[in-house]
């Protein structure tokens, strides 16, 4: 076929984890969008981050059905950042739409993705406006990004998951960043090409419970501070300097009223317990914080694979990319 006549392969990249509930009905409602898009080829690719349900037996049923539905199954769990990356660097499409399997991600905005792509904008991604799954995390979220979009030296995208087109340009990108813990959103926001923002409101989740966390919740935080933003360890520096300031003019007031009513004036313990607990406490909070940096660093100076796979289904080449 040549080139003019060939049509534009679109890739889905769905990554999923424990999602027996959904990874049937939301490879169904991809499929009707993109057969309801003729002009274009397209594939869909689930990787599977080590699923401990029913959902991988699903996915090799759903595969049998349709050969263009791929699976990667993976050796074990690598984290809710790595699987989504490495699975969009396997893709093959012109673009890569990445979507989550619970239905949190409206596929009826694929479509719209595509609108926006053939304009020309090489990322088109979701913002959302609102959530009807838990307000409170919601306005938890808002204040999380405008914190780290203040204090980033990239200009950070608000109430951004991933979900979103991009470009086959941009994930080669991706595969040469050679990031073992890349976090897509600072990314896209870095490195990202013409860009083009598309609202909306984030639904519940379809079925099963979230896999988020306080702690992965808190790591996708800490991923970010530590990616993007120098305001720890400069907080650090001002907050120390300024503690030896107010503990030095303390100091000095004490000292005065000591000379001037010798006998009378008694300092006693408390202020010096008071003062090595403040210390202690501020060195720890500092201590932590570095800590943060220096596990970022050490993960990157390791260099380890995005992912270790298992297996692959439906990949008529079965060397990884």
């Amino acid at each position: 076929m040549s080139t003019e006549n060939r049509k534009k392969k679109v890739s889905v990249m769905v990554p999923c984890y424990n999602e027996e509930e959904n990874v049937v009905p939301i490879s169904e409602a991809i499929v009707a969008q993109l057969e309801a898009l003729p002009q274009y080829d397209y594939e869909i690719l689930f990787i599977d981050n080590c699923s401990t349900d029913n959902t991988r037996p699903l996915l090799r049923q759903i595969c049998a059905k349709n050969r263009r539905i791929k699976a990667i199954f993976n050796v074990k769990n690598f984290g809710q950042f790595n699987s989504p990356v490495y699975g969009m660097c396997q893709t093959t499409g012109d673009c890569t739409i990445t979507i989550c399997a619970d239905f949190q991600d409206p596929v009826e905005m694929i479509p719209v993705f595509l609108k926006h792509w053939e304009e020309g904008y090489q990322i088109v991604y979701g913002v959302k406006t609102s959530s009807r799954e838990s307000r409170i995390m919601y306005r938890l979220r808002s204040i999380y990004y405008k914190l780290i979009k203040k204090y980033s030296s990239v200009d950070q995208i608000e109430h951004f998951t991933g979900f979103g087109l991009y470009d086959k340009s941009f994930i080669d990108v991706l595969r040469n960043l050679k990031d073992p813990t890349p976090f897509i959103r600072g990314i896209v926001a870095e490195l990202g090409g013409r860009r083009k923002e598309v609202p909306y409101e984030q639904p519940q989740r379809r079925a099963g419970k979230t896999h988020n966390n306080w702690y992965t919740l808190y790591d996708a935080a800490m991923l970010s501070f530590t990616s993007y933003t120098k305001i720890g360890l400069r907080m650090a520096t001002f907050i120390g300097v300024g503690v030896a300031f107010v503990s030095v003019v303390i100091a000095l007031i004490y000292l005065i009223l000591k000379l001037l009513n010798w006998n009378n004036f008694v300092a006693g313990t408390a202020p010096i317990v008071i003062g090595m607990f403040f210390l202690g406490a501020v060195q720890l909070m500092f201590l932590g914080i570095i800590g943060e940096y220096i596990l970022s660093m050490n993960q990157r100076i390791m260099n380890r694979p995005l992912v270790v796979e298992e297996e692959r289904i439906n990949f008529d080449d079965q060397t990884e990319a």
